[in-house]
């Protein structure tokens, strides 16, 4: 995967700065990205124009070396680890051993992303290296611009997701209604739970994994973010949002539908009407040059104009849409742009979710999400499903 750093090499040179630092583990995006080692404890990576890579622990060294993409691979035992523990303890040896490998590459002074571990950070500032924050993020930025190897990770986690979705929706279309308007399924309570498993056990078998899925159900779907319990019921909205993460390739997807099994009210429809056009107003708005802002004031103005509260509009209001219209998916599933008020403009290569949303505990909420890539010249959907309420 060849990705352009030139943007990291254009950030240290305006700081002045000799490098940049990382020290976290590989889920970290940013620690990911740029080593291209998998590894579940925290390493240091160093960007200089190459990457060098030190471990604390010898057991990474040979499969680092064959694995990662770094110029060097080295140890602190090579910085002098042992002796430096015998006297200060390991964690000021680990510190030291860090800095002498900066020195190594006469690194005197390091930007650091935004959350980079404070005890590290004070600890190098100890030993004479001058850490500075990188306020931009910089990385996540140059992770924002995907190559056609990344966009194609991103529609096969997005196939997998949307097999996981049908999965979701079949369970849903079987239901029949109890007496008391909840669903059952084969004769059991069909629950948010017992959907939640159908669709992590498709997603596994796909070679996918995640460490949570939204199924909501009325007011609980009236809370974006509110994962769903319990029992589901019919003639409610059920919001499905669900944003695996490929366990090969670490890539997401990001995928949501609102369904209604039995008779949505009139409010409930016309919620999902106004969210279905809002949805295709911002898709209608994406194309290269265009800011994000604008996607997302499409969206908006879709529901100002129904009398219907935004955060554009009241930036205090509790109900109506109260998100941003969509944000990147790659290494995370929440990352840069934003596509928000104050949004920057697209480029080519950005992979962005469009997901405009309605909520209000007396009706619950509207979700409709799908993931596109913006291209040379507008578009292309990554997404591949029915844009329904029924099931």
């Amino acid at each position: 995967m060849e990705r352009d750093l030139s943007a990291l090499d254009h950030a240290l040179a305006e700081r002045d700065v000799d490098g940049y630092l990382l020290h976290a583990d590989s889920a970290d995006p940013d620690q990911y990205y740029l080593s291209g080692f998998d590894a579940p404890d925290p390493f240091v990576t160093l960007y200089d124009g190459e990457v060098h890579l030190l471990f604390n622990r010898s057991l990474e060294i040979g499969r680092a070396r064959r694995e990662a993409r770094a110029a060097t691979v080295e140890s602190t035992t090579e910085y002098g680890y042992g002796k430096l523990a015998e006297t200060h303890g390991p964690e000021a040896a680990t510190i030291r051993s860090i800095a002498r490998f900066l020195e190594a590459y006469d690194v005197g002074s390091v930007a650091v992303p935004p959350r980079f571990p404070l005890s590290t950070g004070d600890g190098i500032r100890e030993q004479g290296i001058t850490v500075t924050a990188d306020e931009a993020s910089t990385i996540e930025s140059v992770r924002a611009i995907k190559t056609a190897e990344e966009i194609e990770h991103v529609r096969t986690a997005q196939a997998a997701n949307q097999a996981a979705m049908a999965t979701a929706e079949s369970l849903l279309r079987e239901a029949g209604v109890a007496t008391d308007g909840t669903l059952h399924h084969e004769e059991d309570p069909l629950t948010s739970e017992r959907v939640k498993e159908a669709i992590e056990i498709t997603l596994l078998r796909r070679g996918c994994g995640l460490d949570g899925t939204i199924v909501a159900c009325g007011p609980d779907a009236a809370d974006p973010h509110d994962r769903g319990s319990g029992p589901l019921q019919a003639n409610e909205p059920i919001i499905v949002d669900i944003f695996p993460r490929d366990k090969t390739t670490k890539y997401h997807g990001d995928l949501t539908r609102t369904f209604c099994v039995g008779d949505p009210d009139p409010t409930l429809r016309e919620w999902y009407d106004l969210t279905e056009a809002a949805y295709r107003a911002a898709l209608a708005a994406i194309e290269p040059g265009v800011s994000a802002d604008t996607v997302h004031a499409a969206a908006c103005e879709i529901y100002e104009d129904a009398g219907l509260p935004t955060l554009r509009s009241d930036e205090s209001t509790e109900t109506g849409f109260i998100h941003s219209t969509g944000h990147g998916v790659g290494l995370a599933v929440h990352e840069q742009p934003r596509v928000a008020t104050g949004g920057p403009e697209l480029e080519p290569g950005h992979v962005i979710t469009i997901e405009p949303g309605l909520y209000d505990p007396a009706v619950g909420g509207v979700r409709i999400e799908d993931l596109v890539v913006v291209t040379e010249d507008g578009y292309e959907n990554l997404t591949d499903y029915p844009v329904e309420l029924e099931p």
